[in-house]
């Protein structure tokens, strides 16, 4: 069976609408970093708290000024890899830290899946990240881009493929792949988007490169980045709090 994506000329203008009409600080953030590749930092410290930071909002994303948008922007961030590499239990550690700032929400699997994925980046030497950083000189095609996301997903504990590819666009890494949340899958299902989308299907890995090829070709056909639509379109929903500068990522 072979699907064919149809995308027309109304669709391409009301995409560039949105966009246009949600143009924020949210979304000139998501230029300067994610397609200029500007005020990127890739070190151990900020891996970790991009992965900590995808774990906590495993299901629905933060605003700036919810109390997971308030402690990411810490400083100097309290679970750095200087503080991590002094702990012999990395997990009691993160637990206790999250504790302190009022995130209790599912704090064992939290800080449970942390340790583990910090172990596995300490057993093999941080290798895999020394190779993402290449992509920030270069211009990694949307296949890359994919390749590198799925291997995140298999590689680390308590992600799927939205938690890879918020982890990765978080890190100002990614163009074409997004995470799909809540917000951007209502939107798609009320601009029309052939399939409707649900959180259930998905969490199935191919499934969820159907969609990403969908949106992909949309915006390919618009001129924009998805990652662009994506910050559009979650900032659409409070456009109020994204003239701030109390951004996160």
């Amino acid at each position: 069976m072979i699907i064919h994506w149809h995308i027309s000329n109304s669709d391409i203008k009301r995409v560039n609408e949105f966009v246009e009409q949600n143009h924020n600080k949210f979304v000139e953030k998501r230029i300067s970093r994610n397609i200029k590749r500007q005020n990127i930092l890739i070190d151990r410290t900020n891996i970790l708290k991009c992965m900590l930071l995808s774990l906590l909002t495993s299901q629905k994303r933060p605003g700036p000024d919810s109390p997971v948008g308030v402690f990411m922007r810490k400083e100097p961030f309290p679970v750095s890899y200087h503080k991590l590499s002094q702990t012999k239990d990395a997990e009691t550690f993160v637990r206790q830290v999250l504790h302190q700032h009022g995130l209790d929400h599912s704090l064992n699997n939290i800080s449970k899946y942390f340790a583990i994925n910090l172990g596995f980046l300490e057993y093999n030497n941080w290798i895999l990240f020394g190779n993402i950083e290449t992509i920030l000189h270069k211009e990694a095609s949307k296949e890359t881009e994919r390749i590198i996301a799925d291997n995140i997903d298999q590689s680390f504990k308590g992600f799927g493929s939205k938690q890879a590819r918020g982890f990765l666009q978080a890190l100002g890494l990614t163009k074409y792949e997004i995470p799909i949340y809540s917000r951007t899958s209502d939107w798609l299902n009320k601009f029309g988007f052939p399939v409707t989308l649900n959180s259930v299907a998905l969490q199935d890995k191919d499934y969820y490169h159907f969609v990403s090829d969908g949106i992909q070709m949309l915006c390919e056909k618009a001129n924009i980045y998805p990652c662009v639509l994506e910050a559009a379109i979650y900032s659409s929903y409070d456009s109020d709090i994204w003239t701030k500068d109390n951004i996160i990522y």
